[in-house]
Parts: structure tokens; sequence; C-alpha cells
């Protein structure tokens, strides 16, 4: 099969419309929105770090525009998600909980994740706190004490915590809800119920193709070296894979300008036929799939990116907790910004356009639009500049009221 034709720019919008990305919503969200915007990506990755809004939240608004934050903790406590180790610690449609299943039953294979060692030498407290749980309901781990004497920080976790951890690892535990976004967790056959492994497990060899063939569909337009990432496969069987789509025709082979070759997710073909075209401007967090593998934010965008919250300040480039900025179809800048939740202002300390980004008024009006609806969606009644570059700066001035 010859491969078909993409200039950068088709292959650009066609990964876009595959993660949701390519157009505004086109009306106000539903609650189904969410839990349909979370399977059209597969997985939504989990961090703690909130300057502006949490990732999950941020990931969401990026598709769906303003919406209730509740509503993805109300779809985890109805159980219309789960949470396990994905990409990273993610939130997942509860439909595909066979395909990590084979994680939590061999939880020695995901590296620190899990700590045998641990479990062995605190086999009858685990015991305990399983019995605890099974007896007196779901636990977070702020209902326990930590030792007297023990320094606080991040990998300081107090004894339970390191239980509490280790049994969602191996799937014992599961989070059933999540209460000012601290987990609790409870007992998995409370939480499923109606799960049986000798029923509804699958081998990992199955598990992982249907991870593969998941993340095929939410990239929609890819490169081979991109699909294990998505899930942090190791040793997937990507070239087995790919020659059972491309029989089957759920993918087809194109040749993208500059990238070179790729593999397009045949659901996308109605959208190339009738011709695609980035329409939308958005923020979007460090942790959205659309830049969590920085190689193919570089590759496919020319877009060099880095998390820097773990860099020391003074080695940092940009900022802590740097946004990127999508506009109609490429990645043109990123701003370091903070929301001011007592004073109700969006504060931008600094906004970087991309080299050779020359806005005109068509974009200033875009990313004015963008940073209002953000401002607003996070309760902001001002929007405060810093740092702009000069273009941004004699349009904006030092902010404005929303």
């Amino acid at each position: 099969m010859s491969a078909l034709q993409l200039s950068l720019a088709q292959a650009r919008q066609l990964h876009l419309a595959a993660q949701g990305l390519l157009r505004p919503p086109k009306r106000k969200a539903r609650f189904d929105d969410l839990l349909s915007a979370i399977r059209q990506m597969s997985l939504l990755q989990i961090d703690t770090i909130h300057v502006v809004a949490r990732s999950p939240y941020l990931v969401l608004f990026s598709r769906l525009g303003d919406y209730p934050q509740a509503w993805l903790d109300e779809a985890l406590s109805q159980g219309r998600l789960y949470e396990y180790w994905a990409h990273e610690a993610c939130f997942i449609p509860i439909e595909d909980y066979p395909l990590l299943r084979h994680r939590m039953l061999n939880p020695q294979h995901l590296g620190w994740k899990y700590n045998s060692e641990w479990v062995a030498t605190w086999q009858q407290e685990i015991a305990d706190l399983l019995r605890h749980i099974e007896q007196n309901g779901p636990v977070r781990s702020a209902d326990f004490a930590a030792p007297e004497g023990q320094k606080p920080g991040w990998w300081s976790w107090k004894p339970h915590k390191r239980h509490l951890e280790n049994l969602f690892t191996a799937g014992e535990l599961m989070v059933a809800e999540r209460r000012n976004f601290q987990r609790v967790y409870d007992l998995r056959q409370r939480v499923m119920p109606d799960w049986d492994d000798a029923l509804h497990a699958l081998e990992e060899p199955a598990a992982v193709m249907a991870m593969l063939r998941n993340s095929a569909q939410s990239l929609g337009l890819f490169r081979a070296a991109w699909l294990a990432d998505y899930y942090r496969l190791k040793r997937a069987p990507v070239k087995e894979a790919l020659a059972e789509w491309l029989a089957q025709k759920e993918v087809i082979p194109v040749e993208v300008e500059s990238l070179g070759e790729g593999y397009l997710h045949t659901s996308l073909l109605p959208l190339l036929e009738e011709g695609t075209r980035a329409t939308y401007t958005t923020l979007l967090s460090p942790f959205d799939p659309l830049v969590w593998d920085r190689k193919r934010a570089l590759e496919l965008f020319n877009f060099d990116y880095r998390l820097e919250c773990y860099t020391p300040e003074a080695k940092r480039q940009y900022g802590y907790f740097v946004l990127p900025v999508l506009h109609r179809g490429e990645l043109k800048g990123r701003i370091d910004a903070k929301m001011l939740r007592k004073e109700k202002v969006l504060l931008v300390r600094q906004f970087w356009l991309e080299e050779g980004v020359r806005p005109g008024q068509g974009m200033l009006t875009d990313l004015h639009q963008a940073l209002s609806r953000f401002a607003r969606w996070q309760g902001a009644e001002s929007v405060a500049l810093d740092k702009m570059p000069e273009p941004l700066a004699s349009a904006w001035q030092k902010g404005w009221t929303l």
C-alpha cells in the first residue's frame, strides 16, 4: 500500500482532532461530555500541583471549556472512572479496568510504586489495615498519624501511607472517591463487587494489544515510536500490532512532510476528506496528553518543552509550572501563571512567544479570549500581566477586568 502524503499542518490537525483539540466546544459542557473526553484521550493523568487548576481539571477545561470541576470527582465516586498507574497515575474509564489488571496482579514489575520488601516486613500490620477497612469502611492516609519525630517531606511517608500505596498498586484497594483531592481507599471487592479475575481478567499480551489500540486511536496520527509511551509499555509488540491494523485497515500508512513515515487511524479519514482546519486557541496543562511525550511534541510541533517545577529556580529557563499555548493548530507560546484565589486575580508572570511568532490582531484577540475564559473558569475577576512580549504588552498593557 502506497503511503498517503500529508503536510505537516495536516498531520498536526489530525493529531489535534484525535485529542479533541481541533475546534472549540460547540456548546456548554454536559456531564457526559467529561466522560467522552476522557474516553477520547483514553487516560487522564493526575497531578496535585495547583498554582493554577490541578492538571486533570485543566486538561478537561482545554477540551470542554467552562465546566464544574466537581464533575470529575462525581465520575470517580459513581464508579465511571478508576485510578491506576497507566501513563503515570491516571483516571481511566472503568470499562478499561481489564487492561491494567495484570499490572495489579504482578505489582513487583512496577518499580518504586510497589515495595515487596516493605510488604513482607509489615505483613501483619497490612493485614490489620485491610481488616480495619473491611470493618469500618474507607480510609484516607490523613486518618492515620505519623510516627513521633518523623521529618516531613515528599517521600517521608508514614507507615500507613506506604501500606495504602502498596495495597493500591497491588489492586487490593481502589480509590473510591477523592475528598479535597485526597484519595479515599476502599476494598476492591466493595468498589467492584461483580469483578471476577477468572471471568474478566485479560492475559497480559491481550491487554497490551488493547492498550496499543487505544493509543493509536487517541493519537490519531502517529509514528510507531510514539505508541508505547502512552501507557508506558515496555517491550510492546508495536510491529506486530501495526501489521495487524494495516491488514484490517484500522490504520493506513502516511508520509508526513519533514516528519517521515507514520500512520493514520482510519476513523479520521472523513475529517481529512472534508478538509481539516484548526480554529481553537487554549491553554494546556504540562501533563496534557498532547505534550506529555516531550519528544513527540518536539517532533510534531517543534515545541521544545520541559516541566521545570522540580528544577531549582536559578536553573529554570522559563518557570515553575508553565502552560503551553495552543493556537489554531500550533503550539505558539507558553505562560508562567498563578491563580491568586483570595484576590480573584489570574496573574500571568510571563508570556513567551515561540521563535518566529509575530502575532497579528486575530491572534491577539484569540489569546485575550483564551486567557479570559480560563480566568473566569478559575473564578477570577481580572487578569494581571507582568512580563509580556512587546506586541502583547502594547495591546494589553497591565491586564484587564473580566
